[in-house]
C-alpha cells in the first residue's frame, strides 16, 4: 500500500512537498513513481526513485522544477515541486513499481497506486 500527501492549495510560484509513504515491506524492496493527471488529460510520469535511490524525472514535463527523493528513515519517497504554475494542478498519485529498479513512465509496470492527493495552483 502507498499513500500520498501534501496536496492542497498554493499560488503560481510556490511550492509543495508531496510525499509518498509505503510500508517498511514495501518501500524496503520497491522503486516508487509519481504520476499526475489534469481534467480531461491522460495520466503524466513525473518522475520515479529506485530501491537504490537513483532517480530519474520527465525532463520535458517539468522542466527542472521538481525534486524526487527517497527519505529512508519515513519508508517515503518526495516529491519536491517548485515554481508551480496552474498548469501543474492534478491530482498527483504514487505507484509502486513492480521491480524495484524500474523507474521509467510505462503505468503498466505499476502494481499499486495511492488514492491521489490534489495540489490546486492559482494565479
Amino acid at each position: 500500500e502507498v499513500v500520498e500527501s501534501g496536496g492542497g492549495l498554493v499560488q503560481a510560484g510556490g511550492s509543495l512537498r508531496l510525499s509518498c509513504a509505503a510500508s517498511g515491506r514495501t518501500f524496503s524492496n520497491s522503486a516508487l513513481g509519481w504520476f499526475r493527471q489534469a481534467p480531461g488529460k491522460e495520466r503524466e510520469f513525473i518522475g520515479a526513485s529506485s530501491l537504490s535511490g537513483s532517480s530519474t524525472s520527465n525532463v520535458d514535463s517539468i522542466k527542472g522544477r521538481f525534486i524526487i527523493s527517497r527519505d529512508n528513515a519515513k519508508n517515503a519517497v518526495v516529491l519536491q515541486m517548485n515554481s508551480l504554475t496552474p498548469e501543474d494542478t492534478a491530482v498527483y498519485y504514487c505507484a509502486r513499481s513492480r521491480s524495484p529498479y524500474y523507474i521509467g513512465g510505462d503505468t503498466s509496470e505499476y502494481d499499486y497506486w495511492g488514492q491521489g492527493t490534489q495540489v490546486t495552483v492559482y494565479s
